[in-house]
Formats: C-alpha cells, sequence, structure tokens
C-alpha cells in the first residue's frame, strides 16, 4: 500500500509543495544575488518589492504553463524547456514593469542577470532531481500505476512493448482485453488476454488495484469503444484511449504523451492537483464559519423537531460519496420513526403521512439538510455538488440513466448546478432523473472556484424554498 501508492495519494499536496518551492527559489535566488552583488542582505525597499512582484508574477504565470501536471512519462527536454519558456515570461514582465515605471535605473544590471540566472538554474534542477528521485522509486517498485489494454492488435502490442521499454514510468500492464476468441487465454507480450467480459468482472473485484484502463483500438472501433465505455459506466477507473494516429502528422494537435504514446483522457476527475487542495479549503473554511452563524438555528431546530414526534433529532443515511464509496450523510429528522419493507427508499411524495407538520417545512425551506455541514467538515461531501441519492436509488437508476454513477467522480453536495435550475425534490419520472444527471455531469465537466461560489450565491436566493420539496 505504502509503496504503490504514496505519491497518487497525497499528490496534491505535491503539487502544492512545488508552488510553494518555486516562490521560495524566487525569492531566495533574488537574495542570493544581491549577497554576491553586495556582499549583505540588507535591501532596499525597491530590491524588496521586486522580489514580491517577481514572486507573484510566478505564482501566475508558472501553472499556465502547466507546469504542475503529472509529467511521467514525458520527456525531460521539454519539462526543461517549458520551464524556461515559462521563466523567461517573467522577466520579460519584470523589464517590461521596469521600463514602464521607469524604475529600471534604480536597480543593479548585474543583480538582475544574476538573479534571473539563479532562478532558472535552480527551477530547471530541481526538476532534474525531482524526476531523478521519481525513477530511484520506481525502479524499486515504488509509484506504479496498473493498467489494463483494450485492444491486443498491432496497436496494443506497440502500446505494450513502449510500456515494457520505458518501465521508469511506473506503468505496470496487468492484462489485455480483446474480442478475438483465439487469443483470449494466451499470453501477448508475456501478458494474459482476456475478454473484455471477463475483464470487467475482476475490475469489479479488483478495483484497487487498477488505476487505468486504455483503450488501444482502431479509429473505426467507434461502436466498439461506445460498448466498453458502457460497461464500465459503473466504475469510477480513468479510461484513456489510445488513438491510432501513429502514422498522421499532426499539427497543434492536444494528446497527452506517456511513454511516447499520444494518449486522450475519457474520462476523469477535475479534483486533482491544486483544484483538490482548493476545494477542500473552500469547503472547510465555508462550512466552518456557516455553522458558526447558524448554530442557534441549530438548536432551535432541534428541539422542535423532538417536540414534533418520538425519535432522535438526526436521520442517518448511507449514500453513494466519492468514488461510489458508500457514506453516512446527517439530516434533521422530518419523519415519523418507521421501518420500510425489504430495505425499500420511497420516496416522499406530496402529503405524505410519513412527514411530520414540522419535517414538512424543514424540507420546502431546505433546514433539514443543515447537519451535513457536518459531513462537509469530515470531508464526507463537499458545499457544491451533485445531491446524494439513496443506495437504493442509485441501484435503480444507474442502468436506466446513461453515465448515471458519473456523478461520484466528486463528492456530492449540500447544493448543486440541478437544484439551483430546479432539478430538486421528487425524481417521479425517469425525465426528471436524466435531467438532474445532465446538470450534475455539466457541473463536474466545467468545475471552478468561481462556479462553486456562483451556484452557493444562488442557492441564497433560490435555492433554499422550493414547491417541489416534499
Amino acid at each position: 500500500m505504502f509503496k504503490s501508492g504514496l505519491i497518487k495519494e497525497y499528490s496534491p499536496v505535491i503539487s502544492f509543495g512545488a508552488r510553494l518551492l518555486d516562490l521560495c527559489i524566487v525569492v531566495g535566488g533574488g537574495l542570493l544575488a544581491h549577497y554576491i552583488r553586495f556582499g549583505h542582505l540588507r535591501l532596499y525597499d525597491y530590491y524588496e518589492q521586486a522580489l514580491v512582484v517577481g514572486a507573484l508574477l510566478a505564482a501566475i504565470v508558472l501553472p499556465m504553463f502547466r507546469l504542475y501536471h503529472s509529467w511521467r512519462g514525458k520527456e525531460l527536454w521539454r519539462q526543461i524547456w517549458r520551464i524556461s519558456l515559462a521563466w523567461a515570461v517573467v522577466v520579460l514582465i519584470l523589464v517590461l514593469l521596469a521600463f514602464g515605471l521607469k524604475s529600471g535605473a534604480l536597480y543593479s544590471r548585474y543583480w538582475a542577470i544574476l538573479w534571473a540566472l539563479i532562478v532558472w538554474g535552480s527551477l530547471v534542477s530541481v526538476r532534474i532531481a525531482v524526476r531523478l528521485l521519481f525513477n530511484f522509486m520506481r525502479e524499486r517498485g515504488w509509484n506504479h500505476r496498473h493498467i489494463y489494454i483494450m485492444g491486443a492488435g498491432d496497436l496494443g502490442r506497440n502500446v505494450a512493448h513502449q510500456l515494457r521499454e520505458a518501465s521508469w514510468v511506473g506503468y505496470d500492464l496487468i492484462g489485455f482485453w480483446d474480442d478475438n476468441p483465439k487469443l483470449q487465454g494466451t499470453l501477448v507480450e508475456s501478458v494474459p488476454v482476456m475478454s473484455c467480459e471477463e475483464g470487467c468482472r475482476q475490475l469489479e473485484s479488483d478495483k484497487k488495484h487498477i488505476d487505468e484502463i486504455w483503450l488501444a483500438l482502431p479509429l473505426r472501433a467507434e461502436e466498439r469503444m461506445r460498448e466498453v465505455l458502457r460497461m464500465l459506466r459503473h466504475n469510477t477507473v480513468n479510461v484513456r484511449l489510445v488513438p491510432d494516429i501513429f502514422g498522421f502528422h499532426l499539427l497543434n494537435h492536444s494528446v497527452t504523451e506517456v511513454a511516447g504514446v499520444p494518449v486522450l483522457d475519457l474520462r476523469s476527475s477535475p479534483m486533482r492537483g491544486l483544484n483538490r487542495i482548493v476545494k477542500a479549503v473552500e469547503d472547510r473554511v465555508l462550512a466552518a464559519l456557516i455553522l458558526l452563524l447558524i448554530s442557534p438555528l441549530m438548536v432551535l431546530i432541534a428541539a422542535g423537531v423532538k417536540i414534533s414526534s418520538p425519535g432522535p433529532v438526526l436521520f442517518k443515511q448511507k449514500r453513494h460519496g466519492w468514488d461510489g464509496k458508500p457514506i453516512k450523510v446527517y439530516k434533521f429528522r422530518t419523519m415519523k420513526v418507521h421501518q420500510e419493507e425489504d430495505g425499500q427508499v420511497t420516496q416522499a411524495k406530496k402529503n405524505d403521512p410519513r412527514v411530520t407538520r414540522f419535517g414538512a417545512f424543514l424540507r420546502r425551506t431546505s433546514l433539514d439538510e443543515l447537519p451535513q455541514f457536518f459531513n462537509v467538515l469530515q470531508g464526507r461531501m463537499s458545499i457544491v455538488g451533485p445531491r446524494p441519492h439513496a443506495l437504493a436509488h442509485n441501484e435503480m437508476y444507474k442502468d436506466q440513466v446513461e453515465a448515471y454513477m458519473q456523478r461520484h467522480r466528486v463528492k456530492p453536495g449540500i447544493t448543486g448546478w440541478a437544484q439551483i435550475n430546479g432539478w430538486r425534490g421528487e425524481t417521479d419520472t425517469l425525465n426528471k432523473m436524466e435531467k438532474r444527471v445532465e446538470y450534475d455531469l455539466y457541473y463536474i465537466e466545467n468545475w471552478s472556484l468561481w462556479l462553486d461560489l456562483k451556484i452557493i450565491l444562488l442557492t441564497l436566493f433560490r435555492g433554499f424554498v422550493h414547491k417541489k420539496a416534499y
């Protein structure tokens, strides 16, 4: 567990640390250049201002060059070229600012050139050192990812061969999936070949050990790719397409290269790297502030629930969370204590006799959802995201609504894009659930901090009271 998942598990922390280290290099390089030039570290105000502006520009410009995305399997010279270009843009902006503000005469040219060279050399050296460290770790079995390849034809074998030749990238091929009965049960490139159906069954029983599935099929096999994606619709494993474009000459194409193999991401979560850290900070800070503000209201609601009918104040129910893992969600109890037959979960309907009068008020105003801010602090939920459905509802709809389970690529939320657009409350028709899923997937595909803030703001105006909430 430690060897195979350390880097993957802490990739957001590593990404944040890399950004922080780069900023330290920018400031530290300026201080070192000043010491070399002047023999001391007593900086004038305008030197300090230059270092601060340089660090701010680096924080903005360097991420724009995708320096903090995964460089696994890509050539080192490309990474060096990208960091060199990014730092050159920062230096150019600093020069233009000095020229525009007519402050260039204040600075020593020797210091400025030395600062630029020291920072550039340090940024490049750090990335070379990190690359060597990761190679060292992967040679010893650390930070490996396990994959299946769909397609044992020429393209799939070419991919397998290149992965074997570039073993330092840490991608381990577990097996092939192929529709050819003659290949099934044999070894290709020293790994077993199985049918797609058998592979899906193994994936369900052993999904903790499989990180990705690569589709290495001819471009004409579009329909088969659709079928495979449909077979994988209940699973949140990352799916990549290896396009059969080795013989093409492409210009300005956008493909990810791993060990020299062009791959396209088909399905993945937006909560990776810095995004994951931003989302976590957003959730924890806002949830803590909101709970502090609403704590008196929650005490009053708890008393009202207790008075309205016998039973506990909180209603706890298992729902699916991130990656489809079960979580326990809290709500204020709005129904009389009852037991449903055969573990069924019946949605509340208009004039439902199980709902108390006080509970009906809580449902209409969404005040029954307030305890879920504790779920957010626990890390089980987010403030914004697809609403979590009961486990029984997921089982009911996952085969009726295309890509239904893809909602679980992010944490479930207290409010969401579907809710502020009117798709909340009872889903008594398939069309209503399809529309809710459509809006949930739009949110996942277009996630940003600004979209979250927009949804929170709109929730305050039109997301609480709703006539369809029974």
